[in-house]
């Protein structure tokens, strides 16, 4: 009897590089859900199939979000750097199941969308106006560490209801928590140390700002309850989309299909944003869904209280609905980028996040219209996590130009 394949561990380092190849081969190996190991080789399956991704998010109650579910919390130290991706006894929306999280869907999906689009859209234009002015006499920049890495947490914390000036520790935290490596802890500390700020300042002095909004929603939910949820809005909504817009970014640069968006075009920039969610999404993979009790997916038994993690790129690149290669990417939504199902990212933060790419990436070919990649595509590297995929940097060059010198009121 041939022997099972050993469990993949699950880490950065290997998906940093071709994590399409790595998807292939572990399709081939092990099918469409595939065992792997987490930090301190905790196990968990891996759901990269298509179809089987559909059922899980669709089936809220077999695959529940409820983290108490786990098998192995015995077996997790206090210290363990994917707490913060995956959690305990965590009071947010990630995490509540059943009436109370579609309650809870509403409250925030309410709070967004009373965002006004055009106040959405000045932020955004203004902040990255600001951004550019500081690089755009050089020359030469990191378009991902000096702009696309600043620019959404600034717009996110200007809607919530923060001052500017915190942007900048905002930034570091979010990083440190979800590239869950040995500072995920402490940036998961600031993070709920700031919301909990925020929340205490708009309790008692409300404001036009979405914090305000959430806490006089009448569904009754506690501060601390709305704390986790910003904690869950700011680090959905800020990193995903600060590697949208470098995703994205590099595709144009890298790409002859995209070279006429960089001389004035528009058109395709729409169709960069949305190739990347299929290719190249910034979410790869999500923590997590739950087995209520035991049955079988893509082929495999599943325990009661094991952790199934979602593989959001892996689906949307599962050959069994992508016979043709890229026939789905040509303005085809079906991919799993925002998720799917009771849980999926609330549609006006998923405009949200387009918005503020989309003007990020016009507002850089509008101010750098000569922007090119100073370094060669191929020598481009990624942050090393299995969770998020984003770039290390994106080094370009332009002519320089005098800055703006434009302000937000």
């Amino acid at each position: 009897m041939t022997a099972a394949p050993a469990p993949v561990p699950l880490s950065g380092a290997l998906l940093q590089d071709d994590p399409t190849r790595v998807y292939r081969e572990m399709r081939r190996e092990h099918g469409p859900v595939v065992p792997v190991l987490l930090d301190g080789d905790v196990p968990a399956w891996l759901v990269l199939g298509y179809r089987e991704l559909h059922q899980v998010t669709g089936d809220p109650v077999l695959f529940s979000r409820d983290s108490e579910l786990w098998s192995q919390w015995d077996t997790i130290p206090d210290d363990w750097p994917l707490l913060p991706m995956i959690g305990r006894k965590q009071a947010s929306i990630l995490y509540t199941v059943g009436e109370r999280h579609r309650e809870r869907a509403t409250m925030l999906g309410n709070a967004l969308e009373a965002v006004d689009a055009f106040e959405l859209r000045r932020y955004a234009e203004k902040f990255a106006d600001e951004l550019i002015d500081g690089i755009c006499p050089r020359g030469r920049a990191d378009i991902v560490g000096e702009y696309a890495m600043l620019l959404p947490v600034r717009v996110l914390a200007r809607l919530y209801g923060f001052t500017d000036d915190e942007g900048p520790a905002l930034v570091t935290a979010l990083n440190d928590m979800i590239d869950g490596r040995e500072r995920a802890l402490a940036g998961q500390t600031h993070l709920f140390t700031s919301m909990t700020r925020l929340v205490a300042d708009r309790t008692e002095a409300p404001a036009d700002d979405v914090v305000s909004r959430m806490l006089a929603d009448p569904s009754g939910f506690t501060g601390d309850e709305i704390v986790q949820d910003l904690m869950v809005m700011m680090a959905a909504g800020h990193q995903p989309t600060a590697d949208w817009i470098g995703n994205s970014l590099r595709l144009m640069l890298t790409d002859g299909r995209f070279a006429a968006s960089l001389f004035g075009g528009r058109n395709s920039v729409a169709e960069a944003m949305n190739e990347v969610l299929w290719e190249d999404a910034p979410t790869q993979n999500v923590a997590g869904r739950w087995a209520s009790r035991d049955t079988h997916l893509g082929g495999r038994h599943v325990h009661a209280g094991d952790l199934l993690l979602l593989g959001l790129q892996g689906a949307n690149s599962d050959p069994q609905v992508r016979t043709d290669g890229s026939a789905l990417t040509g303005g085809n939504s079906a991919h799993f980028s925002f998720g799917h199902g009771e849980h999926r990212c609330p549609f006006p933060a998923q405009e949200i996040a387009e918005v503020i790419a989309r003007t990020a990436i016009e507002v850089v070919l509008d101010r750098l219209p000569d922007i090119d990649l100073a370094v060669p595509a191929d020598s481009l590297t990624r942050r090393p996590s299995p969770w998020l995929r984003g770039l290390t940097e994106l080094p370009v060059t332009f002519t320089p130009t005098p800055a703006l010198g434009g302000t937000l009121a």
